[in-house]
């Protein structure tokens, strides 16, 4: 390992204990450190920090940029403490480009060709399985994509065929009736979910493949990747 990995271990260490959760930081930073080590960088400057930041595959009309530069500064403060000489690149350096956009209806062919097609970028089974599914319930439902990946394993009323949306808009709660063949799809997932991750340490009704929480970040950019030409 090298010394940023180490200094990095002791970081996200240090952080947990103080009760963070750390998501975006501990698949973030990894990369960061990876990418320092590859250029032969021997302390963090707001140059590479940049540079790593904006990288080509990070569209700056999503929130990469500001998740990166996010999870980035708190390891750059981290680090200062270590060696003066660490730049920690300052805030409003990187921003949310946003724009309108007309948007775009898919159709239900569109949304089946999108689901089929999930497999041939993530050939993982289950991560697979939960993107498609999670895409089809989107579609379904019309859910926001928190709250599919916040929905619990007890938000579902599989006799009734409903799915209650807990902490929505205001912080209230709501009823979705929804389709058999939806409520099929679940269930087929549900099956592959408990047979390939007997024990997840999550407990949302869709997990990765081991067993955490599905992160915001990670569906957006793969979503990205599909409707991309």
């Amino acid at each position: 390992m090298s010394a940023f990995a180490d200094h990095l271990e002791d970081y996200l260490r240090l952080r947990r204990a103080l009760g963070h959760k750390l998501a975006d930081p501990a698949r973030l930073l990894p990369r960061f450190v990876a990418y320092l080590d590859a250029i032969g960088a021997s302390r963090i400057t707001v140059d590479n920090a940049l540079a790593w930041v904006t990288q080509p595959e990070a569209d700056p009309w999503s929130c990469v940029w500001l998740h990166r530069m996010g999870a980035l500064r708190g390891f750059a403060r981290h680090m200062s403490g270590i060696d003066p000489a660490t730049e920690i690149p300052p805030l409003g350096l990187v921003s949310f480009r946003r724009t309108w956009r007309q948007p775009f209806i898919y159709s239900e062919a569109d949304v089946v060709a999108l689901m089929a097609e999930v497999p041939r970028l993530i050939p993982t089974p289950l991560r697979a399985a939960t993107f498609a599914t999670m895409i089809g319930l989107l579609a379904a439902t019309g859910m926001r994509v928190g709250e599919v990946i916040a929905l619990g394993r007890a938000d579902i009323d599989w006799p009734d065929g409903v799915i209650t949306v807990r902490n929505a808009k205001f912080n209230k709660n709501r009823e979705l009736p929804i389709d058999p063949t939806t409520l099929e799809a679940l269930t087929d997932y549900a099956g592959l979910r408990d047979r390939l991750v007997a024990s997840p340490s999550s407990p949302t009704f869709f997990v990765s493949s081991k067993g955490t929480a599905v992160i915001y970040v990670a569906f957006s950019e793969k979503f990205r990747e599909l409707v991309s030409p």
